[in-house]
């Protein structure tokens, strides 16, 4: 602890900084081959995956809330631009400007701008060109015609391995006229809902749970008036067949095209959208995306470092992308999937594919792409993911009513939009057993991962001052169905509801998906503790609960995963949980050792060490001192993707491109450079290696902004 005292004698907490500052743009010269190798851009609620292949300029475009009826995430659609005489054949640029947040891309006599306004979902198309060309902008839509959903696509949606010979995705309502374009889908007929409602056996109480599928709305409006159709044609791009709305000009030397995009329910009204000068959108986003820079950031010198923190950039990004969704950046692609079989040669489906599902939520997963954002200062930015459960709230509450007649919310681990759990993974119901649980050998039990986002609402206030009284009966109906829970559990085997202690007694549990049948896990009993020490609100309930198992390994006091289990089911290490998220151990806590000790000799914590993916590791190491060993996860955590794009990283356990790495990579990196105690005390660089030059902006509790630079070892300036 010298170090870290000695740190924070040479640097304090700042709360501004002298300049700008100005990530640095990424730029390819070449074009691309193909979808894979597109560039993210986006605003709003939208996403865009940009390239030029073959000399044509092609996006995607994804709107947060596409939900189907069978609750796949659809995309918008595909957008073409052909200009004659192939101008990109030379002097080709495509440049991702993260200052204004826009793409540019250049050729022989022509500039194009693609951009989507911060406070609307609008996307623009600027085109200018320096002398008359004729030029096709194309829709291109593979949802022509209703498409059957094969057993081997169905991961796309809700019904999994269990989806219905009839299921498809239908066709959307596509109308061309002058220079507009008009694409509506409006759920119609059973959805997956209803399904999942009779398949839990919850039809008694249907009329009280919320449905927000039935009559959900999409639709997307582009005005392109340099152009006008001509007519439609098929086509195939990749391994989809696709029809093509062809729109032409012969002069496209100055032009806008515009592109709204809206979903809502049922009930609902349509996005009002405003009609500014093309100027006044360009600058309020420019303005947001100079801010949002402005908020935190991480610069180096060392050529080592430049390429992670580019990529820490780059996703932070894409991140900023999906602002101010309603609905929040999915673990499994966000925003920026593309066509599957580039990601998977077996996975030959449409634009619209991704596996684990479009309005499923496997919150473990989910959690890693929001937790940085407490530190990068973008709270507002978790917004949506905290809705989303507010949303979620009624429907929870009303199934643990209904089960077990007491109060509470159960969220469970692979969790629908609507607040039940995934219907292929709640199992078959069989008489006898225990209904409202996953007949599901990973997921049985693993209802603790909400208390995560509840943490996150707590320390939003923390950090920034986030009014969360609309979050206050979320947080106390999770806390209360673990403790009204339990008391059930254990007067369902005998006569008393809390053990000799007068504790609660989490039995059946879970440590994640990994210790299964647990008796006291310790990553639920940490997750208790945690949450009503920063909540507050219950003493009596946080009286109840029980104390973190510990075990001894070698002669080595380390957590244990639970007191006891039944079998390891994944490849998860819960018993770190309490170092991360809950911090109940760490640097400038009691008991390092047993935390340490967990991390270097439990030999399943040894086993399933990785980078991959969602794994932890580099966040633990980081948490616990270990700098060394963080430093060697993190540089694997940020290594470059698969993919052109360095920030699309490989599907790992989920999709492509893997979202929930880049948050856990982000949470490392921070954690490496900024840590507080649990009275606040800051600790600075407290798992850098001191050969490693950076300076950071980053955020702390009670609205504090850090600014800290290492250089040349020792030499710390403020």
């Amino acid at each position: 602890m010298k170090r870290f005292s000695l740190l924070l004698l040479l640097v304090t907490a700042m709360t501004t900084m002298a300049a700008d500052y100005q990530p640095a743009d990424y730029v390819w010269t070449t074009q691309s081959k193909n979808a894979s190798e597109s560039m993210p851009c986006g605003g709003h609620d939208l996403g865009m995956n940009v390239w030029v292949e073959d000399g044509d300029l092609l996006f995607y475009l994804q709107q947060s809330g596409w939900f189907d009826e069978n609750n796949t995430l659809l995309k918008a659609g595909r957008w073409r631009l052909h200009v004659e005489g192939n101008p990109f054949a030379q002097d080709f640029e495509q440049r991702l400007c993260l200052t204004d947040g826009a793409i540019y891309i250049k050729g022989t006599r022509v500039k194009i701008r693609i951009w989507a306004d911060v406070f609307e979902p609008i996307a623009f198309v600027e085109i200018d060109a320096n002398k008359k060309m004729a030029a096709t902008l194309s829709y291109e839509s593979w949802r022509y015609q209703d498409r059957l959903i094969t057993k081997a696509a169905c991961q796309q949606c809700s019904y999994k391995w269990n989806i219905p010979s009839d299921c498809a995705t239908i066709a959307d309502q596509i109308t061309a006229k002058g220079h507009q374009l008009e694409v509506l889908h409006v759920n119609k007929g059973q959805t997956v809902f209803d399904y999942t409602v009779t398949r839990e056996r919850l039809d008694d109480i249907k009329s009280q749970l919320h449905d927000p599928l039935a009559g959900r709305t999409m639709q997307v409006s582009m005005d392109a008036p340099a152009f006008s159709f001509q007519g439609k044609r098929q086509g195939q791009y990749a391994s989809t067949d696709y029809q093509a709305w062809d729109f032409s000009t012969t002069d496209i030397r100055k032009t806008v095209v515009r592109i709204q995009a809206d979903n809502y329910e049922k009930g609902a009204a349509a996005h009002a959208f405003s009609h500014l000068p093309l100027k006044n959108y360009k600058k309020r986003s420019a303005q947001w995306w100079h801010d949002y820079w402005q908020r935190s950031w991480i610069m180096t010198d060392n050529e080592e470092l430049k390429p992670l923190i580019r990529n820490y950039e780059l996703f932070r990004y894409m991140l900023g992308c999906n602002a101010y969704s309603e609905w929040p950046t999915k673990f499994n692609g966000g925003m920026f999937t593309f066509d599957p079989v580039y990601v998977d040669s077996a996975a030959p489906f449409t634009p619209d594919y991704r596996k684990w599902g479009g309005g499923t939520m496997t919150a473990q997963n989910q959690r890693l792409v929001y937790w940085p954002m407490l530190k990068s200062g973008d709270t507002d930015l978790m917004k949506a993911q905290f809705d989303t459960y507010l949303r979620m709230l009624p429907n929870a509450k009303a199934r643990t009513r209904y089960y077990w007649n007491h109060d509470g919310a159960c969220f469970t681990e692979q969790t629908e939009n609507f607040g039940l759990p995934n219907p292929a993974e709640y199992g078959k119901f069989k008489e006898g057993s225990a209904p409202g649980v996953e007949r599901n050998a990973w997921l049985e039990y693993e209802w603790d991962t909400v208390l995560e986002f509840c943490l996150m609402i707590v320390q939003a206030r923390q950090y920034a001052n986030f009014d969360i009284t609309p979050y206050e009966q979320l947080i106390k109906d999770c806390l209360t169905f673990f403790d009204e829970h339990y008391q059930y559990e254990s007067s369902k085997r005998g006569l008393k509801a809390l053990d000799g202690k007068g504790k609660l007694t989490i039995y059946p549990g879970s440590g994640c998906e990994t210790y299964k049948m647990a008796y006291n896990p310790s990553s639920t009993i940490a997750a208790l503790q945690a949450l009503h020490q920063a909540w507050g609100k219950d003493s009596a309930q946080a009286s109840r609960i029980p104390e973190i198992p510990l075990r001894t390994i070698d002669g080595k006091k380390c957590i244990a995963p639970a007191v006891v289990w039944e079998r390891i089911q994944n490849v998860e290490t819960p018993q770190l949980y309490p170092v991360f998220p809950w911090r109940i151990y760490g640097l400038g806590r009691p008991q390092l050792d047993i935390a340490r000790n967990t991390y270097l000799y439990d030999p399943h914590a040894i086993e399933m060490r990785s980078s991959k993916g969602w794994k932890q590791d580099a966040i633990w190491a980081a948490c616990l001192g270990l700098t060394d060993e963080a430093a060697r996860l993190m540089k694997e955590k940020f290594a470059d993707g698969p993919y052109r794009f360095p920030a699309f990283w490989e599907p790992a356990f989920d999709w492509a491109p893997d979202c929930n790495r880049g948050g856990s990579a982000m949470i490392s990196l921070q954690e490496m450079l900024l840590q507080e105690t649990p009275d606040g005390q800051l600790l600075l660089f407290p798992a850098w290696p001191k050969s490693w030059n950076i300076k950071f902006k980053l955020h702390a509790t009670g609205g504090r902004t850090v600014i800290a630079e290492m250089k040349n070892g020792n030499n710390i300036t403020q």
